[in-house]
């Protein structure tokens, strides 16, 4: 147990684990875990660029956090389309050397097992597999060529530790891909002294998560 006294304790995020003069980069920032992870950076000092499909709420929310104070920016991207992935990391660069990177965005449409498609398959997986590599590959390349280390957080799903409902055959499949990436790209950039982890969230109310087509059944 910490013996520190409450007068001693941080008094915000900043303080806590500050991150000013950092670039942190969130993929599907404009809304739900992504808009919430991109908040509590900007709160802890971070220059914070939500990345994601949806530019206009992408841009209406980096004005909410720019009106509070914070170094907002917001930059489009289709983490599908590998020219689209290159020239927003190229944007991000403008503003200044990546430091992290969460790799957030993704698709949780639902598809029982028995009526699956490969081409759902391959739309889930796009998204949320090969979108994160894509993103991993360029913004490490930033990282490791600025020489001052870093952070990727994948963010996958609890569903690999089997909090299922049905129809998540593609999803699951796709979260343990980027569990398996992490794990992969850990150990090749650890010698630049740049870090990844996974984080496995469980049960979220978000836009994304509501809108998501499929069977809900457990």
């Amino acid at each position: 147990m910490s013996n520190l006294s409450r007068a001693e304790l941080p008094a915000s995020l900043e303080d806590l684990f500050g991150l000013t003069g950092r670039v942190a980069v969130v993929t599907g920032g404009a809304s739900g875990i992504g808009l919430g992870i991109a908040q509590v950076l900007a709160d802890a000092g971070a220059t914070v660029v939500l990345a994601d499909r949806d530019h206009a709420e992408a841009a209406r929310q980096v004005d909410i956090l720019s009106a509070a104070g914070h170094d907002a920016h917001a930059v489009a991207l289709d983490v599908t389309d590998e020219v689209s992935v290159v020239a927003a990391c190229a944007e991000v660069e403008s503003l200044g050397m990546p430091w992290l990177l969460v790799n957030n965005a993704a698709l949780q449409d639902r598809e029982p097992l028995l009526a699956a498609t490969a081409s759902e398959w391959d739309r889930i997986h796009a998204v949320n597999a090969r979108g994160a590599f894509l993103m991993t590959r360029e913004s490490a390349r930033a990282m490791v060529a600025a020489g001052r280390g870093g952070r990727i957080v994948n963010i996958a799903s609890n569903a690999l530790r089997g909090g299922l409902i049905k129809g998540l055959v593609s999803y699951a499949s796709s979260k343990g891909a980027m569990a398996a990436m992490s794990l992969a790209t850990a150990y090749e950039l650890a010698e630049h002294s740049i870090t990844v982890n996974t984080i496995l969230p469980g049960a979220v109310i978000t836009p994304g998560a509501i809108n998501a087509k499929g069977p809900l059944s457990a």
